[in-house]
């Protein structure tokens, strides 16, 4: 009988109205008084804190925006790929173009040996700090 009554406490509709008035009257000044600042330097743009603002028109969006950045012309694009193109043609003439392809049969020998190599250097070698039975 007491588990019917406070299921009917804890999940009826009416007290969960009341729990939440009683939060909203205690606990939102509470919360608020967290989240508000008297700062002048705020971190939000105006646009965000002042919201939109009715000006009696709609924009006309034929106009074209400001840039923020000056554009290259033609010719200034041109003078810079050209700049890019004999730079790279100097790398390449320096060596750093297109590698030759790696020897793979190399490569391979040195994969299965590399690991035995690497355990024999690391175990022939030991530290008298740290092995007492160390020679």
């Amino acid at each position: 009988m007491t588990i019917n009554v406070g299921g009917t406490f804890f999940l009826g509709a009416g007290s969960i109205c009341r729990i939440a008035i009683a939060a909203a009257m205690l606990g939102a000044p509470l919360l608020a008084g967290g989240c508000t600042s008297t700062s002048a330097n705020s971190a939000a743009p105006t646009a965000l804190t002042e919201g939109p603002k009715d000006t009696g028109s709609y924009p006309n969006l034929n106009i074209p925006p400001q840039v923020a950045a000056k554009q290259l012309s033609k010719e200034e694009t041109a003078a810079k790929l050209g700049e890019l193109k004999a730079e790279q043609q100097a790398q390449v003439a320096k060596g750093g173009g297109a590698k030759p392809a790696p020897n793979t049969a190399a490569l391979n020998t040195l994969a299965r040996t590399h690991g035995d190599e690497a355990l024999k250097q690391i175990e022939g070698k030991c530290d008298p700090a740290l092995d007492p039975n160390c020679n």
